[in-house]
């Protein structure tokens, strides 16, 4: 199937079909379409065209829909429902992580009020379990449906008890298996199951290698848990190994994605995660603190080159190279930095110190500081016939761009120890130093080599 691609021309089609309730041609419309695709076309709608469009569909897919709406859609929908609506339409159709997911965009009387309507009462306490946990954990991440079985059992009552908790379970991830108390001992696969006779016990075939996470790991190390050891799912336990639930690679996915998008956000100096489609207001609060530093960051270098106004008019020629300065020094510090950040974020830092790094990007830094500042040497001797003016700028140069990797590298690796997003280090503070110290250092020198 090929991808779909919403175009102005098939959503005013289809807002049209569905304002004269025409279902044969919405359903053809939407032939093929996964509930992606759905939630794509709603996020363009306006309130009243999505909730009648969402009467085309069950239960089942509308829950799965509002799973995949962005965040400010969803809740345009889900603030014109009642609290019972949303639960009977849409909690009770969800796995309890999404449930989970939903009811924590909501204030806490509205999500109190859902929970109160679910009838299911072991999908409400799953749901409340869920939500006890912090959003950016393992406990936060996971679902609580799953298959397990007794390691006491036969393999006559595993094939029996899956039956019945596969009514619940829509996807067969893997069958783990627990203790009397819950405890995880280790899984077992479907195939191992069907072909082992039925006399046998499952203590007899199962695998007791796995890898779990506890419920308070962040949801990153999850992630990288994943990763490294290419897992598709992995269980959660308690500090005493009691299984509670399970992650989804889907879920890591999309918690990874949130991540490079918040760290991209933040390299741009964007303080808050925002969507093209917020509100001007929120977007200006979003961007107005680092442009603040930004401006606090140009007065000092404004400051700096005033204090040497002296020496420009003496040499006004070192004017020139000013920007270059500027703009190496920022560029530097954001590479340095950039390599550090997504090093810590995907462990592959190694167990290297931290003088090791410092000497690493050092090295790193006179290879090419020495090699542009022979270029910028070459070009002032030659077509500014100033050997004053080619000393300044190359010393300069080599000096900024030094300070910059080193500054670049410690920054992150000291924001990460103190618990601090190392992304800060990748946006315009450092940035903003770095041009402020380039400037101090390219007229300090320049001052030096004219006395």
């Amino acid at each position: 199937m090929m991808q779909f691609e919403l175009t102005k021309d098939f959503l005013e089609t289809l807002n049209l079909a569905v304002e004269v309730n025409n279902e044969s041609k919405v359903l053809e419309l939407i032939d093929g379409l996964q509930s992606a695709d759905i939630a794509e076309i709603i996020d363009e709608q306006t309130l009243e065209e999505a909730i009648a469009f969402y009467q085309f569909f069950s239960q089942e897919q509308a829950a799965d829909i509002l799973i995949e709406l962005d965040e400010g859609a969803r809740e345009r929908i889900l603030n014109s429902l009642s609290s019972e609506e949303i639960a009977k339409q849409f909690i009770d159709n969800m796995d309890s992580d999404d449930a989970a997911d939903v009811l924590a965009e909501m204030s806490d009387e509205k999500k109190n009020e859902v929970i109160s309507h679910l009838e299911d009462f072991e999908q409400a306490s799953d749901i409340v379990d869920l939500l006890s946990y912090e959003e950016d954990t393992a406990g936060g991440l996971m679902a609580k449906e799953l298959f397990k079985v007794d390691i006491n059992w036969d393999i006559k009552t595993c094939i029996n008890e899956l039956r019945i908790q596969s009514q619940d379970i829509e996807q067969v991830y893997t069958v783990y298996v627990v203790d009397d108390k819950n405890i995880l001992q280790g899984i077992v696969s479907l195939k191992r199951l069907l072909l082992t006779p039925d006399n046998k016990k499952i203590k007899d075939i199962y695998n007791d290698n796995i890898i779990s996470v506890k419920a308070n790991v962040k949801d990153e190390e999850v992630g990288n848990i994943m990763d490294k050891y290419d897992l598709v799912v992995v269980p959660v336990v308690d500090e005493i190994g009691r299984l509670l639930g399970r992650i989804t690679i889907d879920d890591v996915v999309e918690v990874i994605k949130e991540e490079a998008e918040k760290d991209y956000q933040m390299a741009s100096g964007i303080s808050e995660n925002v969507e093209s489609s917020d509100s001007v207001w929120l977007l200006t609060r979003a961007r107005l603190p680092w442009l603040f530093i930004g401006l606090f960051g140009g007065i000092l270098g404004a400051r700096v080159i005033g204090n040497y106004e002296h020496e420009l008019q003496l040499h006004p020629e070192m004017a020139i190279f000013i920007p270059l300065i500027a703009a190496m020094a920022g560029n530097v510090g954001v590479q340095s930095s950039a390599i550090v950040v997504q090093g810590l974020a995907n462990n592959s830092l190694g167990l290297d110190g931290l003088w090791s790094k410092l000497l690493k990007e050092l090295g790193v830094a006179l290879i090419n500081g020495v090699v542009l500042s022979s270029l910028i040497f070459g070009y002032c001797f030659f077509f500014e016939a100033s050997t004053a003016l080619s000393l300044t700028v190359s010393i300069a140069l080599l000096s900024v761009i030094i300070f910059a990797a080193l500054f670049g590298t410690i920054v992150p690796l000291l924001l990460n120890k103190y618990k601090v997003d190392p992304a800060l280090a990748t946006g315009p503070f450092i940035t903003t130093v770095n041009d402020i110290f380039g400037l101090f250092l390219y007229f300090l020198i320049g001052h030096l080599m004219y006395l």
